[in-house]
């Protein structure tokens, strides 16, 4: 259950807003206290501030972080495994918002979902929500907060026991959480024990959450669509001998399905998430006198994770050669909707990866007033990420010549794929392949800080300070990849070794929503029997070029700021304005055809920001703000090393050089405090992108890259026939600008003003509309279908930011009496691009969403409470789709309801 803090005993200091004001001694005793709480560190800032304070977090079905920030206005999230894993702020991704745990920034990193987390970019799926006392989004630039930004500087505020009440404080809770597709329950637990000295001279205290669950996916995929020449159409010959070689005759019917889309790997599946977390936070505070404070902060966490994935699917990728289509359907949209083929590639896979993630930081921050005019601040300390992938196997079992294969696309989203030959019997299939890729991902920051505030009058107080940070990324990965008969003696004319009962384990596929025919049953590889057959993993270790490579950044910056407090024309206002300044020294180092390559460069940037607010009354507040802001390039682009990708016939190489992402950022609201703890406000923003690094895309030969064929894995296509099909060779370089534009909508309160029973309710709501313009080069489909093919066709297209979504909106409506209370929330992001995409698509990402959750609560007495919580109620699927406009179904994802019913107590 999430950890519901007492009365004054967990009354935290919200994270400073834009002036830097603390906000003591908040009494969070209920929801709607919460909200207020919340509101009056708002309105006390001058810059575009929004918070989450303790309560308020804890009273929403959360199962991480970015689960209790969807509720801030302009904040979506991107979910993945069926929980919210980062964060979108205004259309902005998260490599966009730089994060800060108890003021220093930090990185955490996990490889939970389908793909891991290399980037700069927070995972906060890493932390409970429970350990956390506010959440506070700083949507507006300032000279003083921490640079790296285009989106959002969100702080994540842990203990600060000094606020609460003398003496011992303790709170524990007790949840059951319950997943309908997996049928399962797992336990999760949060506690928190707090001592304050009555002298009020020092105090401590200690928090801690834990959780386990198995959560089951179940799903279909496409590995995206493509363009590719059929052996045989119907009874016509495509080549002049069949299966391989030969040349390519062109007719009516072979070239209509070479130029349509088919489904490079179509498949149904099971993936299992089984998840551990444990959160530890430990604060002590002393203050020997009302001018000194001492704060020493603690956060540890350690998520676990193993991810098992069982697939029944057909290679069509790269094998289109050797298979003939005996009969077909397209679409108006050019996709290969229906077809039956013969000669077919059927793979049964089993996939596992297993992730051990801790994260853990220590700051000290001292802050001292020498008079009621100056005060200084000290901070230091350090953080260290780690996402260690001690094994990431996968086994597979392939059927090569399997005849009356049919799938049925006409329902994207739940297709038909039927399988004519048994996939149950294991004698169909053979050992034909097997891969493990380990991995470790470490991050770490270490800073140090100096702040110092001189109020020379009552309305002018001038603000300076210094920082260094140097942050360290160290990236390595291994391979142990390989065909069985490359690693081991095969007889003659197998590309495996024979399959027996004892290598396979009897799976059906449920959950799915798979429409009738499609097959649901077949003989899933078993992990550890493969495995052990092969003595996988004392194989040798091949380093991974690409997914071996490091960056370190040192960065030293000062500001200088003004705050002012005033009057202009009986108009009061509060203005801040100053520069910051910080210069980054990059190191990068990666490996390029075997060699470590070592690139250094320093940049400098000047960060101008000024935030203005007026009170025209003193329940309406006009603010306005302009910066220069500036993120730093994509970790992985900064590689001088490069990759060959042999199964997608890519190579990839980075860029060094590449220039930040520097705008200038310009916001305006206008915000009506109409009513105690309520709340509506429009804003206005811009941001002007002048650097926009993007990657560039060219068809060529293997040969004119001058690469070793060595670096071509062995059990990639390729390695058989590096010149079988044109390579997309690609890199990043500094593109055109990009603009960006919003309005943002918010209302929240109770509805004090209804009779009796009624005046118990409340309700919050927003609504952000985003749109932007970016030109990206792509590659279109191919036209023709004779010569080198597919020509993908070279085009510019222009369209949104990655990540950014026109339209989202959260509504929560609550209620809130003396012993029962409950909310229930929707949140809605549309659908939105992530990529672009080398198979002839032109670009990939999500379709729209919409997640709703809800919670009850009953308070038995002071020190007892019951509850009874859900998530994802509606039993929303993630949509993901290839190809903008033709809307191809790249994998369509069902993850269940989740219910948790706990125990709360206090003293």
């Amino acid at each position: 259950m999430a950890l519901l803090t007492s009365g004054a005993a967990m009354a935290q200091e919200a994270a400073a807003p834009a002036d830097n004001t603390a906000v003591e001694e908040v009494v969070v005793t209920g929801f709607r206290k919460s909200l207020d709480a919340a509101l009056n560190v708002k309105r006390t800032a001058v810059g575009s501030v929004d918070v989450i304070v303790a309560e308020d977090i804890a009273k929403f079905p959360d199962q991480n972080l970015a689960e209790s920030l969807q509720r801030i206005p302009g904040i979506s999230i991107v979910r993945d495994g069926g929980e919210g894993r980062a964060i979108t702020v205004r259309g902005l991704g998260s490599r966009f918002t730089r994060v800060r745990v108890n003021g220093m920034e930090a990185v955490a990193t996990t490889s939970d979902g389908a793909s891991a987390n290399r980037e700069r970019g927070f995972d906060f799926n890493v932390f409970a929500s429970e350990l956390f006392s506010s959440l506070v989004v700083h949507k507006t630039a300032e000279a003083s907060l921490d640079e790296g930004s285009l989106g959002a500087v969100v702080d994540l505020n842990t203990g600060n026991p000094l606020a609460g009440k003398d003496g011992v404080t303790l709170a524990l809770s007790a949840q059951a959480q319950y997943n309908d597709l997996s049928d399962k329950f797992g336990p999760r637990l949060a506690g928190l024990f707090s001592y304050r000295h009555p002298s009020g001279v020092w105090a401590a205290s200690v928090s801690g959450a834990y959780s386990k669950q198995e959560q089951i996916e179940a799903t279909n995929n496409t590995v995206r669509w493509s363009q590719a020449r059929f052996n045989k159409v119907g009874g016509t010959n495509c080549f002049t001998t069949q299966n391989s070689g030969g040349t390519y005759v062109p007719s009516v019917a072979c070239n209509e399905v070479a130029l349509a889309f088919h489904p490079r790997i179509p498949r149904y599946g099971q993936v299992t998430h089984n998840r551990e977390r444990l959160g530890l936070t430990g604060s002590f505070q002393y203050a020997p006198s009302d001018r000194t404070k001492l704060s020493v902060d603690g956060l540890y966490s350690q998520y676990k994770a193993v991810r098992n994935e069982k697939w029944a699917e057909v290679l069509f990728r790269s094998n289109e050669r050797s298979i003939s289509v005996r009969d077909y359907t397209i679409d108006g949209d050019n996709n290969l909707i229906k077809g039956t083929f013969d000669n077919a590639w059927v793979r049964l896979e089993h996939y596992e990866r297993k992730l051990d993630t801790t994260f853990y930081q220590l700051s000290t921050n001292l802050t001292h007033e020498f008079s009621d005019k100056f005060k200084v601040q000290a901070l230091a300390g350090f953080s260290k990420s780690d996402a260690d992938i001690p094994y990431e196997t996968t086994i597979i079992f392939d059927d090569r010549d399997a005849t009356g294969y049919k799938y049925d696309y006409t329902d994207m989203k739940k297709p038909v794929l039927a399988f004519g030959t048994s996939i149950s019997d294991p004698t169909n299939f053979q050992f034909a392949e097997f891969r493990d890729r380990p991995s470790n991902n470490t991050n770490k920051f270490k800073t140090v800080g100096f702040n110092a505030d001189w109020a020379i009058t009552d309305e002018l107080t001038w603000k300076a300070g210094a920082v260094f940070r140097q942050f360290d990324l160290d990236l390595r990965e291994g391979a142990r990849d390989s065909t069985y008969c490359a690693a081991f003696t095969c007889a003659a004319g197998a590309y495996g070794a024979p399959v027996t009962s004892a290598l396979t384990t009897n799976f059906t596929l449920t959950g799915a929503g798979a429409p009738a025919g499609t097959t649901t049953s077949w003989a899933a590889p078993n992990l550890d029997a493969a495995t052990a057959l092969i003595n996988l993993y004392n194989r040798p270790l091949i380093q991974q070029a690409g997914n071996t490579r490091s960056v370190t950044e040192k960065d030293t910056g000062a500001f200088l700021q003004f705050d002012v407090k005033s009057q202009i024309g009986g108009l009061d206002y509060a203005l801040n304005a100053g520069t910051r300044y910080v210069k980054t020294e990059q190191t990068s180092i990666g490996i390029n055809s075997g060699q470590t390559v070592t690139v250094d460069r320093t940049y400098e940037d000047w960060l101008p920001a000024a935030n203005l607010a007026l009170y025209p009354t003193d329940k309406i507040i006009v603010r306005a703000s302009a910066a220069k802001v500036m993120t730093r390039p994509n970790l992985g682009n900064l590689t001088p090393g490069g990759s060959v990708d042999g199964f997608n016939y890519r190579i990839t190489s980075g860029n060094p050089q590449l220039k930040p992402y520097r705008a200038t950022a310009y916001d305006a609201s206008v915000e009506w405090y109409f009513a105690r703890e309520s709340i509506f406000s429009i804003a206005v923003f811009k941001k002007d992108i002048a650097s926009f690094p993007l990657t560039q895309s060219i068809q060529g030969t293997y040969a004119s890259t001058g690469l070793p064929l060595s670096l071509i894995l062995a059990s990639s296509p390729a390695a058989g026939n590096p010149e079988g099909r044109p390579w997309t060779i690609a890199t990043t370089i500094d593109g055109e600008g990009a603009s960006l534009k919003g309005v943002e909508f918010a209302i929240q309160g109770p509805f004090s003003f209804l009779p009796g029973f009624w005046s118990n309710f409340g309700g919050i709501a927003n609504l952000t509309l985003v749109d932007s313009n970016v030109d990206y080069g792509v590659n279109g489909p191919a036209t023709v279908a004779t010569g080198t093919f597919p020509t993908l066709v070279r085009r510019t297209e222009t369209a949104t930011l990655f990540d950014l979504s026109k339209r989202a909106f959260n509504v929560t409506l609550y209620y809130e009496a003396d012993k029962f209370s409950a909310r229930a929330s929707a949140a809605y992001r549309s659908g939105f691009i992530d990529a672009t995409s080398d198979t002839g698509n032109v670009f990939e990402g999500y379709n729209s969403s919409i997640n709703v959750d809800a919670s009850m609560r009953y308070r038995l007495n002071d020190q007892f409470e019951v509850s009874l919580e859900g998530t994802n109620l509606t039993d929303e699927y993630r949509d993901r789709f290839t190809d903008l406009e033709a809307d191809r179904n790249y994998e369509y994802n069902h993850f269940g309801r989740t219910i948790m019913f706990g125990l709360r107590y206090k003293m």
